[in-house]
């Protein structure tokens, strides 16, 4: 388990093309300081928490299938190393689940060596589990909740 990247899926009633444009909306359910673009190939945008933040560019996007997000550049002053994110991907893989659509996130690189591991990973449960599923099923997310 020691490579293995963190991973969470979801399953909604939504269609494909509402998981893939709510996943867009970064502002609506990751953080509303979201600065910059991210809808399109090569966008590049900021999640700014005020003391620690993420720089990400758009490197693949299918429209209803697949977005990838790329780690510019990061910074988090409580962790080990303040830059750990730097350089991972963050995927989210969109599929017909039977009368369903499965959207599976895996931070690529966040692994349980990382000294953000565990906190990252409740985050990223979180925001998956909680703040975008509830943007797809009701229109409202829960950006910027300490999770």
């Amino acid at each position: 388990m020691e490579g293995q990247n963190f991973s969470t899926t979801i399953l909604v009633a939504e269609s494909p093309v509402e998981v893939f444009n709510a996943v867009n909306k970064v502002q609506a359910w990751w953080s509303k300081a979201a600065k910059g673009d991210s809808v399109l190939l090569h966008d590049e945008f900021m999640v700014d928490f005020g003391r620690h933040w993420w720089a990400l560019r758009i490197i693949e996007t299918v429209p209803a299938e697949k977005v990838v997000w790329q780690v510019t550049g990061s910074y988090m002053p409580w962790n080990g190393n303040k830059h750990e994110w730097t350089g991972t991907s963050l995927g989210f893989e969109i599929s017909r689940e039977g009368a369903h659509t499965r959207l599976q996130f895996t931070h690529f690189g966040l692994v349980p060596r990382f000294s953000c591991f565990a906190g990252c990973s409740k985050g990223w449960t979180g925001y998956v589990q909680v703040s975008l599923k509830n943007l797809i099923t009701t229109g409202i997310g829960t950006p910027d909740y300490p999770y």
